[in-house]
C-alpha cells in the first residue's frame, strides 16, 4: 500500500494513521450533561491557548445544561434527543449536523450515549474518561459511579484518559493520560474534583497535539512526535 492523504485530513502509510488536520482545528462538542468540560475548552480557546475554536455543540437531551452555556456565548445548539430518536436517525443525524459545520475533530464532553463513528470520521473522534482506561471504563462507568469504583477496590493512584473513539465504550487508542494519588481520606465527590483538573489539562493538551501535527496511530497505539524544529 502507497501513501495517500484522505479527504478527511489523515494521512494513511502502510496501515500508519498520521492525523493531519488544519492548525485552527474546528471542534464539535458531543454532551449529555452541565458541559463543563465545553466550558473548559471554551475558556481556553478564547483564551488563545487552545489551538480550535467550538463550530457547534450537539446534546443527547434537551435538558443538558451544557446547550445553554454554548447558547450563552454564541455556540450553536442542537439537540438530537436519544430518547425519542429511533437508533439509525440518532447516529445520522449527529453525523450530518458534524458534517454540515465543517467539523475537523468532535470532542466527546460527558456524552452518555455510544454514537457509531461514520467511516468519514474515522480517527477524529476523542472521549476524555475519569479514570486510567483500559480500568474502570465500559457500559455504565461515567460520572461519580468511576471514582466508587476506584475508592472500591482500593487503586493508589487515578487520572483522566484522553482516547481516540471506536464503535465501543471508553475504548480506542490512548492518546493522552494524567495521573493523581488516591489520598487516604477521599470520597468520591473530592476524588472526582482532583480528577477534574487533571481533564481541564489532558483534553486541551490532547487537541493541540493533533493540531500541531504530532500525532500517529499504529496499529492501535499512539506516537506522539517531537515538536516541528
Amino acid at each position: 500500500m502507497g501513501t495517500r492523504e484522505s479527504a478527511t485530513g489523515m494521512i494513511v502509510a502502510r496501515g500508519t494513521i498520521l492525523i493531519s488536520l488544519p492548525k485552527k482545528l474546528r471542534l464539535g462538542i458531543l454532551l449529555s450533561g452541565s458541559g463543563r468540560t465545553f466550558q473548559n475548552l471554551h475558556d481556553r480557546s478564547a483564551a488563545g491557548s487552545l489551538s480550535a475554536t467550538i463550530a457547534c455543540v450537539i446534546g443527547s437531551r434537551p435538558d443538558a445544561f451544557g446547550l445553554e452555556r454554548a447558547r450563552r456565548v454564541g455556540v450553536p445548539a442542537i439537540v438530537v434527543d436519544r430518547r425519542t430518536a429511533p437508533d439509525d436517525e440518532f447516529h445520522e443525524r449527529i453525523a450530518q449536523n458534524l458534517i454540515d459545520a465543517s467539523i475537523d475533530l468532535v470532542c466527546m464532553a460527558g456524552f452518555n450515549c455510544l454514537w457509531r463513528v461514520p467511516p468519514a470520521f474515522t480517527g477524529r473522534v476523542l472521549n476524555i474518561h475519569p479514570a486510567l482506561l483500559p480500568e474502570f471504563g465500559g457500559p455504565g462507568f461515567y460520572g461519580t459511579r468511576v471514582h466508587r469504583a476506584v475508592l472500591a477496590a482500593g487503586r493508589r493512584e487515578s487520572g483522566c484518559t484522553v482516547h481516540f473513539c471506536d464503535n465501543e465504550y471508553d475504548h480506542g487508542p490512548i492518546l493522552v493520560q494524567r495521573r493523581i494519588p488516591v489520598m487516604p481520606d477521599d470520597t468520591p465527590d473530592a476524588l472526582a474534583a482532583r480528577v477534574f483538573e487533571q481533564e481541564c489539562i489532558a483534553y486541551p493538551d490532547a487537541i493541540n497535539l493533533i493540531a500541531e501535527g504530532r500525532v500517529r496511530v499504529d496499529a492501535g497505539r499512539v506516537t506522539i512526535l517531537p515538536p516541528s524544529a
